[in-house]
């Protein structure tokens, strides 16, 4: 686990740990422990799938501009996914209607949060969007290549092509590994996760 320190100046309360990692890292196993430990997590995946879901404020903008991609079940992933995979024009036009509301979202979790030590925002592209200039750390999850690759393809409609068209999309591991504060091994026994996840966290609860 590796850490370099920050200014001094940027020890505001709530301290901004931004969580990362690519496709099929540990991230959301990672997001649940640091749950665990009592702090409060903004998941950005899991704020887009509620936007996208049944009902969802985000179904009728996206249908208007990917005709045929919703249904009574809101967005069908498979659909839209297919439609904007490797299509950079398209991406770009999927993301203008997705990223100011989970803007919003976040905004009102650091609102209702803005008495704690420490909150993470568990962001799958922090580094690829630009969200590392807004957090105070950044601790990346990572595990090694075979692993991830295993864990990936194991997902349901996973191909060996989606998954080189998403690992273009997205920083390499040893990148995201270079730039972080913590790196959270995730190759390893849950409970030596679980243990660096701890450690992390009274990192900040001891400021």
């Amino acid at each position: 686990m590796t850490h370099h320190p920050r200014p001094a100046s940027r020890l505001r309360r709530p301290f901004i740990l931004g969580l990362t990692g690519s496709i099929g890292m540990g991230k959301s196993t990672a997001a649940t422990m640091f749950e665990r430990e009592g702090i409060p997590v903004f998941d950005a995946d899991a704020e887009v799938h509620r936007l996208q879901g049944a009902g969802g404020a985000l179904v009728a903008a996206i249908e208007a501009r990917f005709p045929g991609t919703t249904g009574s079940a809101g967005v069908d992933r498979q659909k839209l996914g297919a439609r904007v995979l490797g299509n950079t024009h398209e991406l770009a036009a999927l993301e203008a209607i997705i990223h100011p509301a989970v803007g919003k979202a976040q905004k009102r979790f650091l609102a209702r949060h803005r008495a704690r030590d420490l909150i993470v925002l568990d962001i799958p592209l922090l580094f690829e969007k630009g969200g590392w200039r807004r957090v105070g750390a950044i601790a990346v999850v990572s595990a090694p290549a075979w692993m991830q690759r295993k864990r990936v393809m194991r997902r349901p409609g996973m191909t060996a092509a989606k998954l080189k068209a998403i690992r273009r999309l997205q920083v390499p591991d040893r990148v995201k590994r270079a730039r972080a504060d913590f790196v959270i091994e995730t190759g390893r026994p849950k409970s030596e996760t679980h243990r660096q996840i701890r450690a992390i966290a009274s990192c900040f609860r001891a400021r």
